[in-house]
């Protein structure tokens, strides 16, 4: 399948299905009238000897240096080769398969005065699955992701490195076994493509995917939590949550209530049970749950601004001229990689109390020290929730913001810069931390349900139950538990199989 992007209109859903390599992508083919009429604006421009800030003239503290006609497709080669200085591990193919399509949506947008065969280059590079080697670091978030995007840039001129077949090559090699011709870049293309957020929006982005897959799977381990505490049911009552009136809060309410629905253990706690209010971890569920989906839906929701927007440098304009602006500056990604980081580390803060409840004989209602089959002799899952609290508190250090930093780079010219690469980078972190303290509440929980025989939880919880033990079998006696935290953690993080039940219950989406 291919995914057909029309810039200024593509969706956090067809950007979701190319991050998560479901087929190639195109620009819708209404885009390349603007971007050649771009293209046309520029070239009269330099005809008319008219000096344009990063086309005829240097670059940053240079940009008082006019280069004459004849040196601009060097110009724009030199500026490549230049800038790739970024260092540290590649990138992912499915992030950086995502970064090749923001770029193609932000150059569609007509505005950077490139021509249509640079963008039907990268689509086919990505399509025949040439994807460039671009280092992680070396990006400040202004003039764009500058280190980074020279690295693809590279590889579309034939110079770098890509990963191609299951191998990494110099890219004139891959080129030429596909029978692609690289590019000569004309005059701004170089900087069209340098210029821009594209790196920091896909990172941002396949945080957000991670996070939001992650938040919704809270929902299916804090059930399990709950059963297994025989925690009340009544905290969710729709009613309550429509008086309050967030939506993620609603929809959270609404996931706890059909999860738990028929549990023959939650209809023992509401015959039998003393207990007036359960701890926070179990009751603020959907308050806490919630506001982290709303706030994952608003990170969305500017995230999907972005990666329609033009953010080069300069623009030309739809009445002809060309401009020096800041569109480059990712500072809303830094915000919205922050916002997200945040929900991150809180939902997993709350998941990591539910572990260290159902653990605990003090407060688990009936359930065995640590939940072994014979505790002291036993220990259990002690040292696994123990390891929950390691990555929570991890994620907290790692929820600290990022775009409250800033440094002077280039002279003093870029005196003010967004932090938003790395802070967008670390949520991928963030989330094998968060799927880690969600893949011990999963143990914890199905153990719990389990040790509650001979009542029975929900029909859904049962199935979750009945996934969770293809991977993790049940803690019958001591033994080494990392095996089964990390077939857990790649079964609530990679498959989402906690997120898309497929069994009737409501679909919380992403929807901004």
């Amino acid at each position: 399948m291919t995914t057909s992007l029309n810039p200024g209109y593509v969706s956090l859903s067809d950007l979701e299905a190319i991050y998560r390599g479901r087929g190639a992508f195109r620009l819708d083919e209404t885009a390349y009238a603007r971007v050649a009429e771009s293209a046309a604006t520029l070239a009269r421009r330099i005809t008319d000897g008219d000096a344009i800030y990063g086309v005829n003239t240097g670059f940053g503290k240079l940009a008082s240096i006019r280069i004459s006609d004849d040196k601009l497709t060097a110009l724009q080669k030199n500026l490549v080769r230049s800038h790739c200085a970024g260092v540290g591990q590649p990138l992912s193919a499915n992030v950086v398969r995502l970064i090749m399509a923001l770029k193609c949506v932000s150059l569609g947008r007509g505005a950077s005065g490139v021509r249509p065969e640079l963008i039907h280059l990268i689509q086919n590079m990505a399509r025949a699955g040439i994807l460039p080697v671009i280092p992680a670091r070396g990006s400040v978030g202004a003039s764009g992701d500058l280190a980074p995007l020279a690295h693809l840039a590279a590889s579309l001129i034939g110079e770098g490195e890509v990963f191609y077949r299951g191998e990494r090559m110099p890219s004139a090699k891959a080129l030429q076994a596909e029978g692609i011709a690289p590019i000569e870049l004309q005059a701004k293309e170089g900087l069209a493509l340098l210029n821009g957020t594209q790196v920091s929006t896909a990172l941002a982005l396949a945080g957000l995917f991670g996070a939001w897959r992650l938040s919704v799977s809270s929902l299916t381990t804090a059930a399990l939590s709950i059963d297994a505490a025989m925690g009340s049911s009544a905290p969710f009552s729709d009613e309550i949550h429509q008086l309050r009136g967030h939506q993620g809060q609603i929809d959270s309410a609404r996931r706890l209530r059909e999860l738990l629905q028929g549990s023959e253990i939650r209809e023992s706690h509401m015959s039998g049970d003393e207990r007036v209010q359960d701890p926070y971890c179990l009751r603020c569920a959907p308050q806490v749950i919630g506001a982290c989906l709303d706030q994952l839906r608003q990170v969305g929701a500017t995230l999907q601004v972005e990666a329609n927007a033009a953010t080069d440098n300069p623009l030309v304009l739809s009445n002809g001229e060309i401009v020096s602006g800041g569109n480059f500056h990712a500072e809303p990604v830094a915000l919205a990689a922050d916002q997200a980081a945040i929900a991150i580390s809180e939902i997993g803060s709350i998941a990591q109390r539910r572990i260290a409840m159902l653990v605990d004989p003090a407060l688990s209602f009936g359930l065995p020290a640590f939940l072994a089959p014979d505790p002291g002799l036993k220990s259990g899952l002690m040292i696994a929730e123990v390891t929950s609290a390691a990555l929570m508190s991890e994620n907290k250090s790692l929820s600290n913001p990022r775009s409250v930093d800033s440094t002077p780079t280039s002279a003093n010219q870029e005196d003010h810069v967004s932090m938003a690469c790395h802070a967008a980078r670390r949520l991928l972190e963030m989330n094998t931390n968060l799927a880690g303290i969600l893949s011990i509440e999963a143990m914890c929980g199905a153990q719990g349900i389990e040790l509650r025989e001979p009542l029975q939880t929900s029909e859904l919880l049962s199935s979750v139950i009945r996934t969770i033990r293809k991977h993790c079998p049940p803690l019958d006696d001591d033994r080494m538990v990392s095996a089964d935290i990390e077939a857990l953690t790649d079964l609530v993080h990679e498959t989402g199989a906690l997120c898309d039940l497929n069994s009737g219950t409501s679909a919380i989406g992403l929807v901004v």
